[in-house]
């Protein structure tokens, strides 16, 4: 079967997630405290965020999960109640930190624009906001290769629901066995296997299990081998 378009997963897959998220976050919590070290110290609790090692610890719901699903927790470790108001300043100061530390994974502007020259149609799908996937990947210089981008807040759903890959499918009238889903953990795989499409996973990211193969297609080192990847089933 020919692969027409390919939708990649962002964290873990061509963003470095520990890199780039681990300082970031604890900047936000830093500035959605207020500089308060008790609120501090709570929002690291209910993260599972390792402080000396500035990085989140794989049982963090922040690893795969978006601010809609940790945002409860955030709003309660501050003492304020759970809005829209909480997640969306999180969502800005995410935004805002993110790009502060953003780290690529290999070479995005040469992969995927690798990728588009072989004019297959190109999106991402994620459980960061969309404001911050067109962002990072503005700063990244590969916004344009990109024909589709979606995150949590872009009403679809979010991963490990098929909802965003369903909405790719049907604004570019693709049949679910053309298209291919990339990503690092178990939501991106369960996503892309609800939805029916091709699912490849990359062992970049923080939450990659030993059995990663048994919930994939194919399991690659990273998204610099998709090509190859290509090539071979071509």
């Amino acid at each position: 079967m020919t692969i027409r378009a390919i939708l990649f997963d962002k964290d873990g897959t061509f963003v470095d997630f520990d890199k780039t998220w681990g300082p970031a976050a604890f900047r936000v919590m830093d500035r959605i405290a207020r500089g308060d070290r008790g609120k501090i110290e709570r929002l690291m609790q209910v993260s599972d965020f390792d402080e000396a090692g500035m990085r989140f610890r794989p049982t963090s719901p922040l690893v795969a999960g978006s601010s809609a699903d940790y945002g409860p927790l955030w709003a309660e470790a501050i003492g304020v109640p759970f809005s829209k108001a909480v997640t969306d300043e999180m969502d800005v100061l995410f935004v805002e930190e993110g790009l502060a530390g953003l780290t690529p994974i290999g070479d995005p502007a040469g992969a995927i624009g690798g990728l588009k020259a072989r004019g297959l149609v190109l999106g991402v799908v994620t459980n960061d906001s969309e404001n911050g996937a067109r962002s990072q990947t503005a700063r990244l210089g590969i916004d344009h290769h990109f024909d589709f981008i979606v995150g949590w807040d872009s009403g679809h759903g979010r991963k490990p629901a098929p909802g965003q890959i369903h909405a790719f499918l049907d604004a570019w009238s693709m049949a679910p066995h053309e298209v291919a889903m990339i990503g690092d953990s178990l939501h991106d795989m369960h996503a892309a296997r609800a939805a029916g499409v091709v699912a490849v996973g990359v062992t970049t990211g923080p939450l990659v299990p030993a059995d990663f193969a048994l919930h994939a297609d194919v399991v690659l080192p990273s998204f610099m081998d998709v090509a190859d990847w290509l090539d071979r089933r071509a």
